[in-house]
């Protein structure tokens, strides 16, 4: 593994000169809060390294490096973001294999069973789940790791042919664009927005209230605990909580047994500090509107449905690859302005 500036730098210029490059990480977001990169894999011809950022490594040169390449990976989104969010590495281009499989109409697109269709290899996922924080890693962690990028290369060159060959290669190209677009711009909820959790919804002002401060508790005692918060309290019990606090029930039966004794006093002055909270700083109730197409919408609207499902049908894809049933609404009600919303590849056969 690298774990040394040193090691890098040896490393850095067979990198360099590389002909192709895949990459995958690992993070600990089943195990930490808040989830932190724990892994880089990097293959290239005649090597699998492991890179470990938890080491105080100097990776702005890796960075550097790997900005100038085509990267190999499966299924980018979540590096990507990852990435993004730790180091602020943006790349210039991919290839995503995972991509590749679905415009190639493959029914099951998971690292695992393209390697088996394409190239006849079998690996082992059994560290899905582990920690990826620990040092030393396990032997069978390393192998995990390792087969995550090993066999990238000999897949996307299948994957590539093929879509050369359907004529998609052009569609890849620009959907991995896309992607790496999205995946640079950072995405946050708003102050008022990161709290209202599922079910939150059929809550009244003054149980929005609570919920609001319960998420704020949670997020501390994850924080201090340095554990994902579902390990504190599950969604579904903070809207619970919240929903009889309000309604004056008999809340405090609902708190876990094996919550200990300090949490369980600090949830309580939580619930408190919302149930006193005046009306005039509860969170307001929001109002979803619910627009209904007219009938010339609903007509535009079965028209490209028809035509989007027809292409998927004739090309062997998902039709959702092509264009949500969202999308098809929003094109509905106005195609110029909601075109955009749609790659090339997208509009060329949904819109000709």
């Amino acid at each position: 593994m690298i774990e040394s500036d040193n090691n890098l730098r040896e490393f850095l210029p067979r990198l360099e000169n590389a002909s192709w490059i895949a990459v995958d990480t690992e993070a600990d977001s089943l195990h930490a809060y808040p989830e932190k990169l724990c892994l880089i894999q990097i293959s290239i011809a005649g090597a699998d390294e492991l890179i470990d950022p938890l080491a105080g490594v100097d990776l702005e040169l890796l960075w550097k490096v790997l900005s100038s390449h085509e990267l190999i990976l499966h299924g980018a989104d979540y590096d990507l973001r990852l990435l993004r969010k730790t180091w602020n590495f943006v790349p210039g281009r991919i290839f995503d294999t995972m991509l590749a499989a679905r415009l190639l109409g493959c029914q099951e697109f998971g690292l695992i069973h393209l390697l088996v269709k394409y190239l006849n290899v079998t690996i082992e996922k059994g560290s899905q789940k582990a920690d990826w924080a620990r040092r030393p890693l396990t032997e069978r962690m390393e192998q995990y790791a390792r087969n995550d990028t090993r066999y990238l290369q000999p897949l996307s060159d299948l994957l590539r042919r093929e879509l050369q060959t359907k004529n998609r290669l052009e569609w890849h190209s620009e959907m991995c664009a896309w992607l790496v677009r999205e995946c640079a711009v950072p995405t946050s909820p708003g102050v008022d927005d990161i709290w209202r959790i599922k079910g939150s919804h059929r809550l009244e002002r003054s149980g929005l209230a609570v919920l609001r401060e319960l998420w704020a508790w949670r997020e501390e005692e994850a924080t201090a605990a340095n554990k994902p918060p579902y390990f504190v309290l599950s969604h579904e019990l903070l809207v619970d909580l919240a929903d009889a606090a309000a309604n004056s029930a008999d809340w405090k039966k609902l708190i876990p047994r094996h919550l200990f004794a300090a949490r369980r006093h600090s949830l309580e002055q939580a619930i408190a500090h919302g149930l006193r909270l005046e009306p005039s700083h509860h969170p307001e109730i929001r109002q979803t509107v619910s627009r209904r197409p007219n009938p010339v919408e609903k007509r535009r609207f079965e028209e490209l449905r028809s035509r989007r499902d027809r292409e998927a049908n004739q090309l062997g894809i998902d039709p959702t690859l092509i264009a949500s049933r969202a999308v098809l609404a929003l094109l509905a009600h106005d195609r110029e302005r909601y075109q955009d919303d749609l790659m090339q590849w997208q509009r060329d056969l949904l819109l000709m």
